[in-house]
């Protein structure tokens, strides 16, 4: 098997509600379809409420530039209020680890911090996609994610 290079893509942002009120909007599966780019048709398959611990699967569909893509997640770690990791079982990443976490931050305020590491599949085709367009392409999205919840949540200034 081919060495893959990990990508790591880092992105803090405060607002100011507690850490608990945060979390909980996070923790809910079906708000991913708001704060996540329109470009992207992202939608949740998995039917009914979703309970969230770890060991939940979830489904969902979406497209990279315009090609239908199934993905597939497990929480891999659930510790409310403090954090939660997903990792992909399937989608279109090689892997794809995400750590959300969340730090009370006085004031009743909250810094939010997604840490996601991932690598692509298909060794130089991949790491060409990767320079290309994939960089590029998580970035855009977590920016839009950034500004999405902003306007949902409200923020304080950023911190990054």
């Amino acid at each position: 098997m081919a060495h893959r290079r990990v990508h790591v893509l880092e992105r803090s942002q405060r607002l100011g509600l507690p850490a608990g009120q945060a979390f909980a909007f996070f923790a809910d599966a079906r708000n991913l379809e708001a704060i996540t780019p329109p470009w992207l048709g992202f939608r949740v398959m998995t039917p009914g409420a979703i309970e969230m611990r770890a060991g939940t699967l979830i489904d969902y569909r979406l497209r990279l530039h315009g090609v239908p893509v199934r993905w597939r997640t497990r929480i891999a770690v659930w510790e409310p209020p403090r954090r939660f990791v997903d990792v992909q079982l399937r989608g279109p990443y090689a892997s794809w680890e995400h750590t959300h976490e969340f730090a009370p931050d006085g004031d009743g305020a909250v810094v939010i911090c997604d840490r996601v590491r991932y690598a692509l599949p298909l060794g130089l085709v991949g790491a060409l996609a990767h320079r290309l367009f994939v960089r590029d392409d998580v970035e855009r999205i977590f920016d839009h994610r950034r500004a999405a919840v902003q306007a949902r949540l409200g923020s304080a200034p950023a911190a990054r």
